[in-house]
């Protein structure tokens, strides 16, 4: 079920050239997608500069195109993401867009949690918080403390996750980037 090297890099493209339009005030050119990137899906776009993190939102439910959800994430990571400025003209060619597509969400038992497998995705009361399934393996993080993590994210204590009324929930996500197709 994964998505064909071509349907990749179309959605690559069409994030950079939705980036790249709004540096430059101008409306994006886009081609007309195939049909499988018509169909639902959810969607995270992780921008980084330099190998630093520049920005990365997303959008967990398929319920719109993937294709549009991919170019609305790239445009939110790259001017909406709250913990960044918005990126500038000067810095499109430094980035490195990754695309992360998700799988839907499953409850999943903490025990369960597989560390370069699942993305978490926690709730409690009106808190929640997400991190991919990439984040534990780029850090180094085994089982527990990408769980606490989670919960921080949330703005939750760290040990949260234990709590009864907490909602932990998986998912799996197909990762790539434009550094693949160098």
């Amino acid at each position: 079920m994964r998505h064909t090297d071509e349907e990749r890099k179309l959605l690559l493209s069409a994030a950079r050239e939705v980036i790249t339009a709004a540096t430059e005030s101008r409306t994006p050119r886009l081609p007309d997608p195939p049909p499988r990137l018509l169909e639902p899906g959810g969607a995270f776009v992780t921008l980084h500069k330099e190998g630093t993190l520049r920005g990365c939102i997303g959008h967990i439910i398929a319920d719109r195109p993937l294709w549009e959800v991919v170019q609305d994430m790239a445009y939110e990571s790259a001017f909406r993401d709250p913990r960044f400025p918005p990126v500038t003209r000067p810095e499109v060619p430094l980035l490195d867009i990754e695309i992360s597509i998700l799988s839907p969400l499953f409850p999943i038992a903490p025990e369960e949690v597989e560390v370069g497998t699942h993305g978490l995705l926690i709730r409690k009361g009106w808190q929640s918080g997400l991190l991919l399934p990439q984040v534990p393996v780029e850090q180094g993080w085994e089982r527990e403390t990408f769980l606490a993590h989670t919960c921080l994210k949330a703005g939750l204590p760290p040990d949260a996750w234990k709590a009864p009324d907490a909602q932990l929930f998986g998912f799996t996500a197909e990762v790539f980037g434009e550094r693949d197709y160098e």
